[in-house]
This record gives structure tokens, C-alpha cells and sequence, in this order.
């Protein structure tokens, strides 16, 4: 976020009564309503189709593993610069993958050995199609096709494209972080 104190966009403090499915379910789950809920509830039929679409991606048949979902997601929040992405994801990717060790290596996912090929191919193609304009090379097109099949790749793009729409428009509103992963600087857990 900038250096000023509060966002340009205030968020809201009364929620339409028809985001309380997704209210109650936050308060349940995090202790609280998230912060982006507070700016699309000013758009709340849209909010609820996005929640759909996101819910579908998460499912539990998914085509791509929860902690490839959760590396991509953390990776393009990172590029986007989205202060409540990061932190949301990063809680994510260190529950799925069981440790904070992933999430202080994300960043830099190039140079460390913690990532299998898969999920540098998934890794590498999320920073292709978050670059604007995207430059997928053929090169990281055909590392994707040797890791996922033709509909685990649409769903990766989908994952991608979601999670760039979601950091971008956070990030603009400049929507701050919430305190839900918060990991020591420079120091990694060991399972």
C-alpha cells in the first residue's frame, strides 16, 4: 500500500445482507469478515459469482493439487504487489504444504531446491501470463504440456487469470493485508 494511512476507497462498513453466507463463513473460518469482502460488497452479485468461480477452483477434484494452487496464487500476488493476497495465500500455501518453508521461498522459487519440476513449470507459467503484456514462451508452454494435461492446464490459466484479477483489483484499492500469515523474517520452520 502507499504511505498514506487509509485506502483512496474507504471500505464499507455495512455488508449487503446478501453476502452473509459468505460473512458468517469468514467469521467462522478466519475470526473475522476479510478485508476485500468489505470493497465488493459494493458489487455484491458480482462478488458472489467470483466466490463461484474461486469455490470451483478449490474443490476438491481439482485438476491441480491444493499446494501447486496455493504456490501460483502466492507467486502472482507476489508480482502484483497485493498486500492482502500475500498474506492470504501465504496462510494457504503453508497450511497446505505444512510448513513456512515455501512460502519464504516463493519468491525466489528460481534459485531454491525446494520446488519439484511440476511446480516450477506451474510456477514459470503464472509469471509468463501475469507479466503485462503476458509472454508465455514456447518453451514454458511445452514444460506446462510435459507436467498437466490439457484440462489441468485451462484450469491452471483459470486459477492464473482469477488470482491476477484478484491481486489487481486489491492492490489498486489498496487493500491491506489482514495479519493471516505472518512469518519471521528470513526464518524457515522445519517439519
Amino acid at each position: 500500500m502507499s504511505k498514506k494511512s487509509s485506502p483512496w476507497i474507504a471500505p464499507l462498513k455495512k455488508l449487503p445482507a446478501s453476502l452473509r453466507p459468505i460473512v458468517t463463513m469468514q467469521q467462522k473460518h478466519f475470526g473475522a469478515v476479510l478485508n476485500p469482502t468489505r470493497w465488493w460488497g459494493r458489487l455484491p452479485y458480482l462478488f458472489w459469482l467470483i466466490a463461484l468461480f474461486v469455490g470451483f477452483l478449490e474443490r476438491r477434484r481439482a485438476k491441480i493439487d491444493p499446494t501447486i494452487r496455493s504456490l501460483v496464487m502466492t507467486r502472482v500476488s507476489q508480482q502484483c504487489s497485493c498486500e492482502f493476497c500475500i498474506d492470504a495465500n501465504s496462510l494457504r500455501l503453508a497450511e497446505r504444504s505444512g510448513s513456512m518453508d515455501k512460502v519464504l521461498a516463493v519468491a525466489n522459487w528460481q534459485q531454491e531446491t525446494l520446488f519439484s519440476e511440476r511446480e516450477r513449470a506451474a510456477l514459470a507459467y503464472a509469471e509468463a501470463m501475469t507479466a503485462t503484456p503476458p509472454v508465455v514462451s514456447d518453451e514454458i508452454k511445452d514444460n506446462v504440456r510435459a507436467h498437466f494435461d490439457e484440462q489441468a492446464i485451462t484450469e491452471l490459466t483459470a486459477l492464473i487469470a482469477f488470482q491476477n484479477l484478484s491481486a489487481r483489483f486489491n492492490s489498486a484499492l489498496e487493500i491491506p493485508a489482514q495479519g493471516l500469515c505472518t512469518p519471521a523474517a528470513g526464518k524457515r520452520s522445519h517439519v
